[in-house]
Formats: structure tokens, C-alpha cells, sequence
């Protein structure tokens, strides 16, 4: 199941597109996606008021369970960031090398997580001082793709971050 699984989080205040996008980019291409929040079938709203059940509840994850991780911006990542267990999960896909992709302030929860360090990122220019203060090197791109690392800064970005991030997953 891990090979063809991606997680992603969901909280309130998530970022509408950067969610939603990746979601059926990576089931076009295949892949279950499982969206994982505080509560499991809860009804999430994002920034611009689109709905979205989670499936899963983020305590009942395990990272064994997937082959990557996609960590959406909006005002979410800063809820999610607190959560020790959101936190063990990102550190564990890094530990096993496996797909961390992070789009606008969602670098703020690989930050928390501790796993940026000497990765080269982007993300949302509201965040480039947290992202450097966390020991990434910053590029001013629509994605960087480092290792099992992809990036981008924000929702005009999405058609290069996925692209980046089904090039990492096909080399997993």
C-alpha cells in the first residue's frame, strides 16, 4: 500500500487549491490519497470557503503507510505545526527518505518538523526568513526539487510543484 499512498494534512483555514489540486493530480496519476486532520470525518473549510471531509484522523497515521507526504499552505500549517504527532510523522518520511512536498506556508510544518536543514526550498516569500532560520538555503523559484524535497512558493505554482512531485514519487 505505502507505494501508491500520499498523505496530506488538512486543518481549517487550508488553502483551498493547494489541496485540492494535488489531491486529483496524484489520483489521476494513480495514487490514494488519504487527507488526515485533527478529527476524522470532519468537515474542514478552507480559506475561500471550500469544503473538504477528512478521511483519516492525523494520530492514527503512520508513515509506513506511504510513499509521501504533501504539506498545503494557508493558515492551517500554523495550527498544524503544534501537533507533536504531525511533527514525528514529517521527521519519520524524512528518516525514510521518502516524498516531503511543501507548498507556500506549508514549509512552515517541515520546519517544526526539523527537516530542512541544508535542503534547498522555496515557499512563500512570508516565510523565506523562518525557512532560512531553519537552516534551508532559499531559491526564489516556482519549485525546487532536492532529493525527496519538492517546493514551491504559492497557488500559480501548482502545475510545476506536481509535476516535481510525481517525478520524485515515480523514482520511489
Amino acid at each position: 500500500m505505502a507505494e501508491k499512498s500520499v498523505l496530506i494534512f488538512i486543518e481549517e483555514a487550508y488553502e483551498d487549491m493547494e489541496l485540492m489540486y494535488p489531491k486529483y493530480r496524484l489520483q489521476e496519476a494513480g495514487y490514494h490519497v488519504v487527507i488526515a486532520g485533527p478529527k476524522s470525518g470532519y468537515k474542514y473549510t478552507g480559506k475561500h470557503g471550500y469544503p473538504c471531509l477528512s478521511d483519516a484522523a492525523i494520530a492514527d497515521m503512520k508513515e509506513a503507510d506511504f510513499a509521501g507526504i504533501v504539506l498545503v499552505g494557508g493558515w492551517a500549517p500554523d495550527k498544524l505545526r503544534r501537533d507533536p504527532k504531525v511533527k514525528t510523522l514529517i521527521s519519520e518520511f524524512h528518516q525514510s527518505k521518502k516524498l516531503i512536498a511543501a507548498i507556500c506556508h506549508g514549509g512552515w510544518m517541515a520546519i517544526s518538523g526539523g527537516v530542512y536543514k541544508g535542503v534547498r526550498v522555496t515557499g512563500s516569500l512570508g516565510i523565506k526568513d523562518d525557512l532560512v532560520n531553519a537552516g534551508a538555503i532559499f531559491e526564489n523559484a516556482p519549485v525546487v526539487v532536492d532529493r525527496n524535497f519538492v517546493s514551491s512558493r504559492n497557488p500559480d505554482d501548482l502545475p510545476y510543484f506536481m509535476k516535481g512531485v510525481l517525478e520524485v514519487l515515480a523514482k520511489m
